[in-house]
C-alpha cells in the first residue's frame, strides 16, 4: 500500500508574538497578519494558540487573523481562579474589543468551541459566526454520573519526570507515523515547559485543568443553541474501523451533533472523515480550506 502524502506545513512570514491587558492580565496571541475579515482563534483545553500554526498561515491568504492563549494556558496569565465560562469569556470579549477586531469570526477547537459558543451568546454584537472544530458540543453530564468521575477520567497525564527527548519521541512515532509534518513536533512541545533538567511541564496547571473541568459539568450546550444569532460552521472529527468502546462514544456524538444542527437557528455540518480529534494538525488545508470556501461563499453573511 502506498504511504500517505504527508502534511506539509504553509510557507509563510512568521508571525508576530504579541500581548494585550485585560483587566490586569496579559493575554499572549500570535497575529499572523492578513487583512480583510477578522478570524479568532481559540484553542482546546491544555493546548495553546501553536494548535493552529498550520491553519492560521492559510487563512491568513485574505483575512487578518490571531490565534489567542487563553486563561492559564501558553504564555497568557495563569492565576489560579477564573476558569468558569463567564470568566474566560470575558477574557475573549476583552481581548477582541482591546484589538478592535470585531465582529470577528471566531474559530474553537475542541472546548475553545465551547468558549466560542458561550461568547456568541454573551457578546452576539463581536460574532460575525463561528466555526467548532471537532467542539463547541462538549457536554460531559452525558457522560459521567458525577462531577468526580469526569475529573478522573479528564485529568492530564502525570508528566513529572518525563524528560523532553523521551517525549519527543513518542511524539514522533504517534503523529509523523500518521503522516502529519514535522513541524508537529514543535506545536506539540509549546504546550510544556523545558525545565533546567530537560524533563516537561505542562504550561496549563493540573489544579487549574481540573477547574476547566469543573466549569465543563456545568455548561449545557443544549440550552445555549438558540440563544445564536450567527451562522456556525460545525466541522466534527471521526475515523472509520473503530474498536467497540470508540464506536459507542462516536453514536453518542452522532446524537449531539444532530441535535446541535436541529436546536441552532443557522448552521451547517460538516464531517471531516478519517481524521483526529486534533485534525487541525493532521489536515490543516482541510480545515482552513473549508473556512475559507463558506467565507467565499457568504455563509456567514
Amino acid at each position: 500500500m502506498a504511504e500517505a502524502p504527508r502534511a506539509q506545513a504553509p510557507k509563510s512570514d512568521a508571525p508576530r508574538e504579541e500581548w494585550v491587558t485585560v483587566d490586569g492580565m496579559s493575554f499572549h496571541y500570535r497575529d499572523w497578519g492578513g487583512s480583510g475579515q477578522p478570524i479568532v482563534l481559540l484553542h482546546g483545553l491544555a493546548s495553546t494558540c501553536h494548535i493552529w500554526d498550520m491553519v492560521a498561515p492559510i487563512l491568513a491568504q485574505g483575512q487578518a487573523v490571531i490565534a489567542l492563549d487563553q486563561r492559564g494556558h501558553g504564555e497568557s496569565a495563569k492565576p489560579n481562579e477564573g476558569f468558569d465560562f463567564a470568566s474566560v469569556t470575558n477574557d475573549v470579549i476583552g481581548v477582541i474589543k482591546q484589538l478592535g477586531v470585531g465582529p470577528a469570526l471566531v474559530v474553537g477547537h475542541s472546548w475553545g468551541g465551547s468558549v466560542a459558543l458561550e461568547l456568541a451568546v454573551r457578546a452576539p454584537e463581536l460574532v460575525k459566526g463561528m466555526v467548532w472544530v471537532d467542539g463547541g458540543m462538549i457536554n460531559i453530564t452525558a457522560r459521567y454520573s458525577n462531577v468526580e468521575d469526569a475529573k478522573l477520567e479528564m485529568a492530564p497525564p502525570d508528566f513529572t519526570g518525563v524528560k523532553v527527548g523521551d517525549f519527543m519521541d513518542r511524539v514522533r512515532t504517534r503523529h509523523l507515523g500518521a503522516g502529519m509534518a514535522p513541524a508537529v513536533g514543535d506545536i506539540v512541545l509549546a504546550n510544556f515547559e523545558v525545565l533546567e533538567d530537560q524533563t516537561i511541564k505542562a504550561r496549563l496547571s493540573r489544579a487549574n485543568h481540573l477547574r476547566i473541568i469543573e466549569a465543563l459539568w456545568d455548561h449545557r450546550p443544549q440550552d445555549l443553541y438558540q440563544k445564536v444569532q450567527c451562522p456556525v460552521l460545525v466541522l466534527p472529527a471521526r475515523q472509520k474501523n473503530q474498536a467497540q468502546a470508540t464506536q459507542e462514544r462516536g453514536q453518542r456524538r452522532i446524537m449531539s451533533v444532530d441535535q446541535a444542527a436541529e436546536l441552532l437557528p443557522q448552521s451547517k455540518t460538516i464531517w471531516l472523515e478519517d481524521s483526529i480529534h486534533d485534525v487541525p494538525i493532521q489536515r490543516p488545508e482541510l480545515v482552513a480550506g473549508l473556512i475559507k470556501d463558506h467565507l467565499s461563499a457568504g455563509f456567514f453573511g
